[in-house]
């Protein structure tokens, strides 16, 4: 049947779904994909549906026409199918690769990590949003990357004006403006790694792309290392303070992991299941097509849902509750088919086993603070906003 849109679609607000998107979208997974008008797209809201476009590129392409994100940070790999796409991707491959990662960039994490907490260990209370997750997420992309001369505030900086232009549907002037200039300065930080960079050639991802046997042109690698910013640096530190969340207002779950470290591969599994910090990506209809017992028309604006499919009640037994100990393996948090994540081993490695088995073994009966509530936000993009805790402090 032809998508049609009822009453509570009509009502659905884009600052109901930031605030909290999950009762809508256990609404929405009582329909096939609908056109909800506030978004502009069909969501795809069931796990099922999600999986299916996956498997069929040709039909659900990545490529979108009039991209905002291909206005503001050029044309990614993430905007590119088939063949474009792959050169690209496995270009970038050999950096993110899990030897590299283990051998090479989980010490790295750590050093940061530990140099982080170092600073406000002994302070007893600390937001852990600005003192840890943020410049953790930051300094790890910059090693990653291969930027230098680029402090955790540029590139947090950046990663917001990123996400903003990306999202400018009002076509705010000033939006662009801000977004334009983050994309003039990583370019120059981009410019500047590539010489260096070309002389001597190391684990990095500007490195990869530059000495492979099909080296990427600079104008690409711009744009992909603006994209890696934009969404690169809110993931990981979403997905800290999430994991955090869910195990300090579980206490059953925290003893289980302080006794049991190699439950934090765990951990990580259902904090992106619980919370993804992705929350929707676009894909376009190449035909006409069904899906899910909706007929969308070719050339369909797509909103995949991955943060409804990873509570869809078909898939998983009480959703909307944390649990470390379920199974949840079949979450689709990093997406799936030719564009699965390909930072998935970084995040894994940086979140699960060094940023949040860190900051439990170093912050002593770290435990929410009871004055000051944790904020949350974000539907294409979720996570905490502020998260104050405390600990005993030596």
């Amino acid at each position: 049947m032809t998508a049609v849109v009822d009453d509570y679609v009509e009502s659905i607000r884009l600052d109901a779904l930031y605030d909290d998107p999950y009762p809508i979208y256990r609404e929405l997974r009582r329909r096939p994909p609908v056109f909800v008008p506030a978004a502009g797209r069909y969501l795809v809201t069931r796990h099922a549906d999600v999986v299916h476009l996956e498997k069929h590129p040709e039909i659900f392409s990545a490529a979108e026409k009039d991209s905002l994100m291909t206005r503001v940070m050029g044309h990614t790999l993430l905007r590119k199918d088939g063949c474009p796409h792959m050169r690209e991707r496995k270009a970038a491959e050999p950096a993110l690769r899990p030897r590299v990662v283990k051998n090479h960039w989980t010490p790295i994490f750590q050093r940061i990590s530990d140099e982080l907490i170092d600073v406000f260990v002994d302070e007893g209370r600390a937001d852990l949003f600005t003192a840890y997750a943020a410049p953790m997420a930051a300094l790890s992309l910059r090693e990653m990357l291969g930027l230098r001369g680029v402090s955790a505030d540029d590139l947090q900086k950046w990663s917001q004006a990123m996400m903003d232009g990306t999202g400018n549907y009002a076509d705010d002037p000033a939006v662009w403006k801000r977004s334009d200039r983050a994309a003039a300065a990583i370019g120059v930080a981009v410019d500047e790694a590539i010489v260096r960079l070309r002389r001597g050639p190391d684990e990095t991802i500007i490195s990869a792309m530059l000495a492979g046997d099909d080296p990427i042109e600079p104008e690409t690698i711009r744009a992909n290392v603006r994209v890696i910013i934009g969404g690169g640096l809110n993931e990981p530190r979403d997905a800290v303070l999430t994991g955090i969340y869910g195990l300090l207002t579980n206490a059953g779950q925290l003893e289980a992991v302080r006794a049991d470290a190699g439950l934090f591969r765990s951990v990580f599994e259902e904090t992106v299941r619980w919370v993804a910090p992705i929350g929707m990506y676009p894909r376009q209809t190449t035909r006409e097509v069904e899906l899910g017992g909706t007929t969308l028309p070719a050339g369909a604006r797509i909103g995949v849902v991955l943060g409804s499919a990873n509570r869809d009640e078909a898939i998983f037994d009480d959703p909307d509750v944390f649990d470390i100990h379920r199974n949840a393996r079949h979450h689709v948090a990093f997406g799936g088919g030719p564009h699965f994540c390909l930072g998935t081993w970084a995040a894994r490695a940086q979140v699960g086993e060094v940023s949040l088995p860190n900051l439990l073994r170093r912050l002593p009966n770290l435990r929410l603070r009871t004055d000051e509530p944790t904020c949350w936000g974000g539907w294409v993009f979720r996570g905490p906003l502020t998260l104050p805790v405390e600990w005993d402090a030596r």
